[in-house]
């Protein structure tokens, strides 16, 4: 899909401290939101977008930051950039049909010297700093690295007709998060290689191409809003993290 036109011109902000960029993807259907796109739904008064991308605002390893969403939300997503002073937002584009297309039209807005590359689901507002710095510093020896929360239940492996097969060891199971990082000519490769919409995130499309992926063990305060109750949720999450600074 072509990638619209509209970016943002904001204030310069010095990278020579903070090289890596991070695309952020907000182009879903809210399908489970009851027809509420969620990513302009209010957690504590701020929409959920807006909250998502001011946690990469404000770290310092954060160079730029692309936001990838629906036609109809780029001005939208453009008048919250400006009310709230994200000023490292550099673009706002079209996303494409599924997750991974949309991920590649903001990775056509990269440049040259972009050697990595954070990405990031837009419903997933409790980011933390050390999140965004454990998955720049593990780029630096891996293809690709994820914030992951490691299982505290019981996994069951099943067939199609739900009968158990096998109990996995719960020790090696990790329910993977955002942000993911990845070498960005071997994601070019992998997205130009493979069927992509066979793919729920990016780390599989690079182990599916035998890169090296590494985990980093993440925090079940690292939810995604997906249904109405999360919201609810994340309100409550947020005000005991806000109590503990």
């Amino acid at each position: 899909m072509e990638v619209t036109k509209t970016s943002l011109v904001y204030e310069k902000v010095d990278t020579r401290n903070t090289p890596v960029p991070v695309i952020i993807v907000a182009a879903g259907n809210s399908t489970r939101m009851n027809g509420t796109n969620k990513q302009f739904v209010k957690i504590c008064g701020v929409p959920l977008i807006a909250k998502t991308v001011s946690a990469f605002e404000k770290s310092p390893i954060i160079s730029r930051i692309i936001i990838v969403t629906k036609k109809e939300s780029i001005l939208e997503i453009q008048k919250l950039c400006k009310k709230y002073n994200l000023l490292k937002v550099s673009d706002i584009v079209e996303g494409g049909s599924n997750r991974t297309e949309s991920v590649k039209c903001g990775i056509n807005k990269l440049i040259k010297g972009e050697n990595k590359v954070l990405i990031h689901d837009g419903a997933r507002p409790f980011v933390s700093e050390k999140m965004i710095a454990d998955v720049c510093r593990s780029l630096k020896t891996a293809d690709c690295a994820l914030i992951a929360k490691k299982s505290t239940d019981t996994v069951k492996l099943t067939d199609n007709e739900s009968t158990v097969k096998q109990t996995l060891d719960r020790n090696c199971i990790y329910l993977a998060q955002t942000p993911q990082g990845v070498d960005v000519n071997k994601y070019r490769f992998a997205l130009n290689s493979l069927k992509c919409e066979d793919y729920t995130d990016d780390a599989s499309l690079m182990e599916a191409m035998g890169y090296k992926c590494v985990v980093i063990e993440g925090s079940s305060s690292n939810i995604k809003i997906t249904t109405p109750e999360d919201i609810a949720i994340a309100e409550a999450l947020l005000k005991v993290l806000e109590e503990k600074k």
